[in-house]
C-alpha cells in the first residue's frame, strides 16, 4: 500500500519561501564534478536572470549547505554572503541596461542529503533538495529550463532531467554527460541518477522508456515496469494531455520514491517486492502521475502541497482501479479512510491547506497524501464520473505549465460541473474533518 511516496520531500528549510525576489530565473547551465568515494561535489553554474525591477540590487538564492567559492558577472567578481541556506549576491549600482544577467557561480560541498552518494553500490543520485547540489530558487512556483552536465566514470550509465545531448570522453576515465531540459519546470524536479546499472528499454504508445537497476536483469526490469506505458496513457487520457517525452525509471540503493521531470527513482527493495506482487505497483503509478500533477501543474507554494501529493496518490489508485478492478481501488480507499479517521480521533487532523509547511510531522504527511487523495475520491462520488473527470481534464489543461492554489482547483471544478462547491471545500479542504464524517462517506 502506498503510504509516503515522497517522504524525503519535506526536508527542513524547504518550507521557507524566499520573498518576492524581483527577478526571474530563465535558465540554469551547470556542470557537476562529483567524487563518489569522497562523497563530495564541485560545481560551476551560470544562472540566467531577467530583472523584473530595475532597482534590484541583491539577488537571493537557495544554496543548501554548499560552500560558495566565487560569484561573478561579465568576468567581474561580485560580493556575496552565505547565511544559513541562503546565498545573497550583491549587484553593482547599475547592473545591466537590458535587465538580463548571466551570474556565474563556483561552489563545492559534501551534501548530507539532496545528492545521495553510495560508494558501496557504486551509485549517486539526487533526491528532491536541489539546492544541496545546485544554487537555485527552490520555490515550486519558480520555473526555468536547464542544461545539466555531469562528469561520471566512463562505465556508469545515467539518466537525468531533459534530453541527452551528448556524451563526451574527458580522457581521465570519465565521461561528461550533457542533458537539456527545454520546457521550464520547477527546480525541485531537476535531477539525475548514475551507477553501474543493468539496463532494459521498451516503447509503448509512442513513448520511449528506459529501465535501470543494479540487481535486476533486463527481463526482470521489463516485467516490473510492464505497465508503465499503460500508466502514462491512462494519465494522459485523464489529463487531456498525452505524454510526449521519453520516460526513465531507475531502481536505486535507497529511496522512498522520487519523481523528476521525465524520470522516477524507486528503491531496489521496492522493486523486488513489486516484482513478486504486481498489484502493488501503486508507487510506480504515483511517481508517473506526477508528470502531470506536480510537474506540469505545480502547487504555487508548499502550503498547497496536497495538489501535488494528494493528486498523485488518488491518480495512482484510479489507475489501480483501471488495471485491477473496483475491489483493488476500494481497498486503497478504505485504507485512506481509516487513516483519516485516525487523524480525527487523535486530534491530529488538519485542513489540506497549510499556513506554513515547516518541519511537517508524519501526521501532516498523512493529511497531505492520504486525506488529500480521500477528498478527491469523495469529490468524484459527489460530482459523478463525467463531471469529475471532465473537471480534472479541464483543470489540468488550463494550468499546464503553471502554478496553482486550492482556489484555482475549486473554481475549475465548479466551472466544469456547474456546481457550487463552497460547502464541500469548507468541510473537507479548508476545514478539519468532523468526527464521523469519514465513516459516513464510506
Amino acid at each position: 500500500m502506498l503510504l509516503f511516496a515522497g517522504l524525503l520531500w519535506a526536508q527542513p528549510g524547504h518550507a521557507r519561501p524566499l520573498p518576492d525576489p524581483g527577478f526571474h530565473v530563465v535558465h540554469y547551465t551547470a556542470r557537476l564534478d562529483p567524487d563518489l568515494p569522497r562523497k563530495t561535489l564541485r560545481g560551476t553554474e551560470t544562472i540566467s536572470v531577467a530583472l523584473l525591477d530595475a532597482n534590484v540590487r541583491q539577488l537571493d538564492f537557495d544554496a543548501g549547505e554548499l560552500t560558495i567559492d566565487e560569484v561573478s558577472l561579465h568576468g567581474r567578481k561580485l560580493s556575496f554572503e552565505k547565511t544559513g541556506h541562503r546565498l545573497d549576491i550583491r549587484l553593482a549600482s547599475n547592473p545591466a541596461t537590458n535587465r538580463h544577467l548571466d551570474i556565474k557561480v563556483r561552489y563545492h560541498g559534501a551534501p548530507r542529503f539532496g545528492l545521495e552518494f553510495h560508494p558501496q553500490t557504486e551509485q549517486l543520485y539526487t533526491i528532491f533538495s536541489t539546492s544541496q547540489w545546485l544554487v537555485c530558487l527552490d520555490a515550486p512556483d519558480q520555473r526555468a529550463s536547464l542544461d545539466l552536465s555531469v562528469a561520471l566514470p566512463n562505465d556508469f550509465k545515467a539518466i537525468a532531467t531533459g534530453r541527452l545531448i551528448s556524451r563526451r570522453r574527458l580522457g581521465d576515465q570519465r565521461v561528461l554527460y550533457h542533458w537539456q531540459q527545454q520546457a521550464p519546470v520547477p527546480s525541485y524536479v531537476y535531477g539525475f541518477a548514475a551507477g553501474r546499472f543493468n539496463e532494459a528499454d521498451a516503447r509503448a504508445n509512442g513513448v520511449d522508456m528506459r529501465f535501470l537497476s543494479r540487481d535486476m536483469s533486463p527481463d526482470q526490469l521489463r516485467q516490473l515496469f510492464t505497465d508503465t506505458g499503460d500508466m502514462l496513457k491512462f494519465f494522459g487520457d485523464r489529463a487531456g494531455i498525452p505524454y510526449r517525452d521519453s520516460y526513465d525509471q531507475a531502481l536505486v540503493t535507497r529511496t522512498i520514491g522520487q519523481e523528476m521531470a521525465g524520470l522516477a527513482l524507486l528503491s531496489e527493495a521496492y522493486g523486488r517486492d513489486a516484482l513478486q506482487t504486481p498489484a502493488d505497483e501503486d508507487l510506480i503509478a504515483h511517481e508517473a502521475a506526477h508528470q502531470w500533477w506536480g510537474i506540469k501543474v505545480t502547487c504555487r507554494s508548499w502550503s498547497d502541497f496536497w495538489l501535488n501529493e494528494g493528486f498523485a496518490d488518488f491518480m495512482a489508485a484510479a489507475y489501480i482501479q483501471h488495471r485491477f478492478g473496483d475491489a483493488a481501488y476500494q481497498a486503497i480507499v478504505e485504507h485512506w479512510q481509516r487513516n483519516v479517521e485516525g487523524l480525527v480521533a487523535s486530534g491530529k487532523d488538519h485542513p489540506l491547506v497549510y499556513a506554513h509547511w515547516d518541519h511537517p510531522s508524519r501526521d501532516d504527511r498523512v493529511v497531505v497524501y492520504q486525506k488529500g487523495a480521500y477528498v478527491l475520491y469523495l469529490l468524484r462520488h459527489e460530482l459523478g464520473e463525467q463531471a469529475f473527470w471532465n473537471g480534472i481534464r479541464d483543470y489540468t489543461r488550463a494550468f499546464q505549465g503553471k502554478s496553482v492554489t486550492t482556489a484555482d482547483f475549486k473554481r475549475a471544478m465548479e466551472h466544469s460541473s456547474g456546481r457550487n462547491l463552497d460547502g464541500f471545500f469548507r468541510q473537507w479542504v479548508t476545514g478539519s474533518t468532523p468526527t464521523g464524517a469519514a465513516t459516513s462517506h464510506s
